[in-house]
């Protein structure tokens, strides 16, 4: 490391951080040119700036003042980093941990089609408003209506629906099954709607990059995507 012996007017560390070419040099601890000072590096430029000042232009107490307050501003946010690093981690293995505990329990998750969640196959409509009338069916792959029910008379919110598995003729219905909702209003006209349909947790994907994931009958959705659990 080259240096010369004096640094006039402008703080050594001020003339680095403003671009202003000052023969005094030295050596950051990366290799890269372009990488953020570290709290050593700064140390460093600051004992040096002390060893190499002129002495009759010394950096006065408010230039002085202004670089350790300056480090130690640096040095807090390095330990904050390192806090928030760490609360990052416990919060999304207490996540994993939380969403782990759902593995075989029934979900609620927005889909038109449902599955049989030991047998049953149930779910709930989420009427945007009131409806004179509100039908609801159930079709298997083939389109086939495997059950049908008209609820009459709702109100704005959650209709819920619920098949035990077997159809008319006593057969064991497997699925999955299309959910079909005809709510009207009492002019005739359609009323807006979204199902929503109880499934299997099956197992919980954890990434090491990227977000939680949970693994249903229906598909993978997102921890926040499940409505309910059961």
């Amino acid at each position: 490391m080259s240096t010369t012996s004096s640094v006039s007017g402008q703080s050594y560390i001020n003339q680095l951080s403003t671009g202003s070419s000052s023969s005094a040099t030295t050596t950051s601890s990366s290799s890269d040119p372009t990488a953020a000072l570290s709290s050593t590096d700064f140390l460093k430029l600051l004992t040096t700036q002390l060893q190499y000042q002129d002495p009759d232009s010394p950096v006065d107490d408010t230039q002085m003042a202004a670089q350790m307050a300056q480090f130690s501003s640096v040095a807090g946010i390095n330990q904050m980093n390192t806090t928030l690093s760490s609360i990052q981690s416990d919060v999304s293995n207490s996540r994993l941990s939380n969403a782990s505990d759902w593995i075989g329990k029934a979900a609620l998750v927005s889909s038109n089609t449902v599955t049989s969640v030991d047998g049953i196959f149930a779910g709930q409509v989420a009427l945007d408003s009131s409806a004179a009338d509100v039908k609801i069916s159930l079709a298997d792959s083939t389109g086939k209506v495997v059950y049908s029910q008209d609820y009459g008379s709702q109100s704005a919110g959650n209709v819920s629906f619920s098949f035990s598995g077997t159809d008319s003729n006593g057969d064991t219905v497997s699925g999955p099954l299309s959910v079909k909702v005809n709510a009207t209003n009492s002019s005739g006209g359609s009323v807006s709607s979204s199902t929503s349909t109880w499934t299997m947790v099956n197992a919980v994907n954890s990434p090491a990059s990227g977000t939680t994931q949970i693994v249903t009958s229906l598909g993978t959705y997102d921890p926040s995507d499940i409505t309910s659990i059961s």
